[in-house]
């Protein structure tokens, strides 16, 4: 988060709305057409349900009073506002409050395909449908609470089981694997290639692995680590994480699985 966005998120109106220009709307709603015709099959029964009960516009960027109403009555969550990047003290504040930070501003055509960092698309359409899963709700508002205390090197840690977990993680239910990972979800490419390709490795989760798992935001990944339901994220969540930051942090890293990023 040290690095400058070229971007600018826009600020709400005394009424809480973002004046969103035609354009910005046509990119919304041409991101969602595409994802749509993607995650059928591939995402997780939960994600759809979360999808279907915030019934979010499709023809335009949703105001956030509106993803709230949603948000507030299922697990008493909320989206706030917030620049395009943040430091991590004010994330970690905004999860343990449970606040969701959504930057508000879309990305350009020109960056359609991919974007490194995360803008309304992905918040909202990528992570706030599982906001409404109890067991997701919990795990992300006991992860803000937990790096809200910890150190930047233990947060360093964190961000590891997050990335592996909220943004990126998979399920093996019985139907085949599915997608709960809002970096997945978010993204076509990957929402194909995480459940349909032979290339990457995909293993059970084991908190400790995770954490000490290196891991890129600019290729596909390598691997994934699964769990059999969002159930088990409760389960994740009363864990004593932080002893195994810890222990993480005394055993190293695993040797990454991809190449240098200069090299890459």
């Amino acid at each position: 988060m040290g690095k400058q966005s070229q971007y600018v998120s826009k600020q709400p109106d005394a009424n809480g709305i973002i004046d969103w220009s035609d354009e910005e709307n046509a990119v919304w709603r041409d991101l969602v057409a595409r994802q749509l015709r993607h995650i059928p099959g591939k995402a997780c029964d939960e994600y759809m349900k979360g999808f279907e009960l915030l019934d979010m516009a499709q023809d335009r960027i949703p105001q956030l009073h509106e993803i709230n109403a949603v948000l507030q009555r299922e697990t008493g969550w909320q989206v706030t506002q917030v620049p395009a990047l943040i430091p991590f003290d004010k994330f970690f504040e905004l999860l343990a409050n449970r606040e969701f930070p959504v930057a508000t501003f879309i990305r350009t055509r020109e960056e359609f395909d991919y974007l490194q960092e995360p803008d309304i698309f992905h918040e909202i359409f990528g992570h706030c449908p599982l906001l409404t899963n109890p067991a997701f709700a919990h795990f992300t508002h006991r992860y803000g609470q937990l790096g809200l205390a910890a150190t930047p090197k233990e947060r360093v840690y964190l961000a590891r089981l997050y990335w592996f977990t909220v943004e990126f993680g998979l399920l093996k239910t019985p139907e085949g694997l599915r997608i709960y990972g809002g970096g997945i979800l978010s993204s076509p490419g990957e929402t194909d290639y995480s459940v349909g390709s032979d290339i990457p490795e995909r293993h059970p989760l084991k908190p400790l692995d995770a954490l000490r798992t290196p891991y890129r935001i600019d290729i596909m990944q390598p691997l994934y680590y699964t769990i059999e339901s969002t159930e088990k994220l409760f389960e994740i969540a009363d864990m004593d994480i932080m002893a195994m930051v810890h222990e993480a942090m005394e055993l190293g890293l695993f040797e990454p699985k991809f190449p240098p990023k200069d090299a890459a």
